[in-house]
């Protein structure tokens, strides 16, 4: 006896990104663009390439927002012709991409910063705080803004960490500008870069399992297929459980598919209860056999 049964059941989870955090990220986007001609302005100024340096990295954030915004919007898409899981991966994609541009902005601060310390430059304090401290308003904003997300989405946690790297190099510019205004030290910009460079670049590796984890289809971490099987298994009529693969279709949205050894098909509904009271598993593809398929069924 074969039967095929799949379920479709989508959740709303704690992980999907409102309407109104996307509006207000765009607009993020746009200030922050404006805040980095303003930085350029003022760098040239002032004579300081730091502060110029610093804008070319707020115009790294300010793109990393924009491919957020764009990556929400694909992933808000409904599923059609071949594109069949719909579009949610596009928000990894997303997330995956503004990783990579962490984690180059952050080399580039680190050579930045290693510079810094061995040619200190003179620039004007004054004018540099002053354009910092509006940095910092608008990227404690920013950063405020994709927190509340941060915590279980991929691609707003790199938003989040770019803008959050930025505040701390508003304050670390401020607090330079003060130390050349007050006392000459100029090699404390250098310092300050490099921490930075290195939060950056720490953030940015620790997060890279995780997002190549979904695009490589892997099982998410928190579930052991083992796990999986012998709870299946634990359903009367089921004999035995093999082809069995299990993914993440999004973020949060957990699939799986198996080949279950059973004489009758009720048991699908059973397993399918199981799967997702105990592992948070929504969407299933379940075959039924009356005994274990001949065909090789590895993949």
């Amino acid at each position: 006896m074969e039967g095929h049964h799949h379920e479709h059941i989508h959740c709303h989870h704690h992980g999907e990104v409102n309407e109104k955090s996307v509006k207000l990220l765009f607009l993020s986007f746009i200030i922050n663009m404006l805040l980095s001609v303003a930085e350029i302005v003022g760098g040239i100024v002032s004579g300081s390439v730091a502060l110029i340096g610093d804008a070319l990295h707020n115009t790294s954030d300010a793109l990393s927002i924009l491919i957020a915004v764009i990556a929400f919007k694909i992933g808000h898409k409904k599923a059609c012709g071949k594109y069949t899981y719909g579009f949610k991966r596009a928000e990894i994609i997303g997330g995956f991409v503004n990783l990579i541009l962490l984690f180059i902005s952050g080399c580039y601060l680190l050579v930045e910063g290693i510079e810094r310390l061995i040619f200190p430059q003179e620039i004007d304090g004054m004018l540099i705080v002053w354009i910092s401290v509006l940095a910092l308003i608008i990227d404690a904003l920013t950063a405020k803004i994709s927190h509340g997300d941060s915590h279980h989405n991929s691609n707003m946690k790199m938003v989040f960490v770019h803008n959050l790297a930025d505040a701390f190099g508003s304050i670390g510019v401020i607090v330079s500008g003060l130390c050349i205004m007050w006392f000459g030290i100029y090699c404390i910009d250098g310092i300050v870069a490099l921490l930075i460079a290195f939060y950056m670049i720490f953030q940015s590796v620790v997060s890279f399992p995780k997002i190549v984890n979904i695009l490589m289809n892997a099982a998410p971490d928190n579930i052991d297929i083992e796990e999986v099987k012998r709870a299946i298994l634990q359903v009367d009529n089921v004999k035995g459980v093999h082809h069995i693969h299990i993914w993440c279709i999004s973020e949060h949205n957990v699939a799986l598919e198996c080949h279950i050894e059973s004489g009758v098909s009720s048991v699908i509904p059973q397993i399918s209860a199981v799967l997702r009271e105990k592992f948070n598993i929504n969407h299933c593809n379940i075959q039924v056999e009356d005994q274990k398929c001949n065909e090789h069924c590895d993949l």
